[in-house]
């Protein structure tokens, strides 16, 4: 569980010393989607970052985002979505939910749109890394960081490690990724290498099947990268990077919000280690724990917002 407790740590490092959107575990792949998964994403603001905070707390639903519906004259879902109408009227249902459109029943059909335009330049940048606390059990690292290199999803890659970096470290790794070395208990980092900046509005390459002597790769468009890394910064914002604490007498949080067992003293895997598969397990409520208001209160993201309500003056008229 050491690249877990190290995972908690780091998010919690950089929400502590940035002002970026923090999450884990979010999918890094275009051609062949779960084909990578990104340890930590760093969502850097940009200037409508206070339109985007502004519409809901929760992800906006991507289907909705790249839909037809506009902020004009409302529209059946069904003639708005590239997808099933039954698909269409569901994420209508969800951008409706979480404020992001406004809905209307008119001749017994309902009928959405957009309570808001949604604000593209929320995010100025992505940072994705990959954590390796150990450096001598590098398992899959070079090829993944390969590909992240290669396919630019991100404006920037890093690893993080606890290791001690030696040069042939830095040789067997791409040179466009930067290198950190980070001590989970005391919270430092140290800048090993720069991260150079990638070419996110390029076509990129990423690899979809590996054989012995032959590589199949997919060519992503620039356009089709920016529609995906639109989805992970959506889906990072609503996610944040917490884990709900086990239900267990043992359990609690420290003071950043991270699961703690008292029986074991050390930050815990809930999904992994915590149940029947412990023996010191004893079931319980869980902690109180405010999620919300942890993020609230250290990030820019806003856990109650006011929501908007664009007026549509005159255009009901012309529906």
């Amino acid at each position: 569980m050491r690249e877990y407790a190290f995972e908690l740590a780091l998010c919690s490092c950089l929400e502590r010393e940035t002002d970026w959107i923090v999450s884990r575990q979010l999918g890094g792949s275009v051609a062949a989607p779960g084909g990578r998964v990104v340890d930590v994403v760093g969502v850097v603001p940009g200037p409508g970052f206070d339109r985007r905070a502004a519409i809901t707390a929760d992800t906006i639903p991507p289907l909705a985002i790249e839909s037809d519906v506009g902020v004009g004259a409302p529209v059946r879902p069904e003639r708005a979505f590239d997808c099933s109408a039954d698909v269409a009227r569901r994420v209508a249902d969800a951008a409706v939910d979480v404020g992001f459109f406004e809905a209307d029943q008119r001749g017994g059909r309902r009928l959405v749109r957009r309570a808001t335009r949604y604000p593209d330049d929320w995010f100025s940048s992505l940072v994705g890394i990959e954590n390796k606390p150990d450096l001598g059990s590098p398992g899959d690292l070079e090829s993944q960081l390969r590909t992240d290199a290669s396919l630019a999803l991100f404006d920037e890659v890093v690893l993080a490690t606890e290791s001690y970096v030696t040069r042939a470290h830095l040789n067997r790794l791409p040179e466009q990724v930067g290198v950190w070395r980070f001590d989970p208990d005391e919270g430092d980092t140290t800048v090993v290498r720069q991260p150079t900046r990638l070419p996110v509005d390029e076509t990129g390459v990423e690899p979809v099947d590996s054989r012995p002597l032959r590589t199949d790769v997919a060519l992503v468009p620039a356009a089709e990268k920016a529609r995906i890394r639109r989805r992970i910064a959506e889906r990072a914002y609503g996610k944040g990077w917490r884990p709900d604490p086990p239900g267990c007498v043992h359990a609690t949080v420290t003071d950043d919000g991270r699961p703690y067992c008292e029986q074991f003293d050390r930050v815990v895997h809930p999904a992994a280690e915590c149940g029947d598969g412990c023996p010191s397990f004893t079931g319980a409520d869980r902690p109180t724990f405010d999620r919300a208001s942890f993020r609230d209160d250290r990030t820019p993201w806003v856990a109650d917002p006011t929501g908007v309500v664009r007026r549509q003056t005159g255009l009901d008229r012309f529906s």
